[in-house]
């Protein structure tokens, strides 16, 4: 149960991709970052003071319920002189389900307003007696950048260490920002297109695949216009390795993420966007509001 509430909690934080095996796919070899409109703060699908809240659902059997919950805000900082945003992610189970399995997960970024160049990246995460906690500094000053991690957890302890950098490679909270300006003129249906971010002590490949658009009903929304992606979910402990995970986000120029499923080995996932404030754009993609 603790691998399965950690990757829902992931998936919630992340959205926009999934993470493969750790060692390079060779769909991605010789790929660059992924295609965005702009980068400049000006042009941004989002805006310091935007807040989105999340549900987080799980079914197999008699089970059939909301197990969690998740917020994630965006703040402007100064940090070390840059001009920044601040990304918290929070989540945590519900009071039902803390008396089966506590989870807290917290997720810090902060990275350029201009550019959207990651600066540093905190975790920390508490799964029933399992604890883990990142924090990175990204060096861009030296010849061959890298991360500065300090990381712990309590199967591995207190590590020290240097991951790889390149300007494609990203926490999760930033890549999740980052991947919301991309540029769908230049994006294929049904081509891959590579991602990288780090957590913990490794450096993941992603990818994503667009399948278009579609009008969907959210819980709690309503009818709802979006764009919607795949992301290949490879077989082990926790995935079938038969299905997708899919992701929705709004049709629109914020990019929200609505919804998203997965498919798990015990059970199925899923989570939606139950709340926001402090858009940049207008929420147009909301076409039926739903009736209170």
């Amino acid at each position: 149960m603790k691998s399965l509430i950690k990757i829902i909690f992931l998936l919630c934080t992340c959205l926009a991709a999934f993470p493969l095996h750790a060692q390079e796919n060779s769909d991605l070899k010789g790929t660059s970052c992924i295609p965005v409109r702009t980068v400049k703060e000006s042009e941004l699908a989002f805006k310091a003071g935007e807040r989105m809240h999340f549900s987080l659902h799980y079914k197999w059997g008699a089970i059939n319920s909301d197990v969690g919950t998740a917020t994630v805000s965006l703040d402007s900082v100064r940090l070390n002189g840059h001009e920044a945003f601040l990304c918290r992610a929070h989540g945590r189970t519900t009071k039902l389900f803390d008396l089966f399995f506590k989870v807290r997960e917290d997720f810090k970024s902060w990275f350029t307003r201009d550019g959207l160049k990651p600066l540093k990246f905190t975790r920390d995460t508490h799964e029933g007696g399992y604890e883990a906690r990142n924090t990175y500094a990204y060096d861009w000053s030296q010849p061959d950048p890298c991360i500065v991690a300090d990381v712990y957890s309590t199967s591995s302890g207190q590590r020290n260490l240097q991951l790889p950098l390149t300007p494609c490679t990203f926490d999760i909270p930033a890549l999740f920002f980052y991947a919301r300006n991309m540029d769908f003129d230049k994006v294929q249906p049904g081509r891959k297109y590579p991602m990288t971010f780090a957590i913990d002590d490794d450096v993941y490949n992603v990818y994503f695949i667009l399948y278009g658009r579609e009008t969907i009903k959210v819980k709690g929304l309503g009818s709802v216009k979006t764009i919607k992606f795949a992301a290949k979910l490879l077989e082990g402990e926790i995935f079938k390795g038969e299905e997708d995970m899919m992701i929705w986000v709004t049709d629109d120029e914020n990019r929200l993420p609505v919804y998203f499923e997965a498919p798990l080995l015990v059970g199925f996932a899923s989570g939606r966007l139950t709340g926001y404030e402090g858009l940049k754009h207008p929420f147009t993609s909301l076409v039926e509001t739903k009736r209170k």
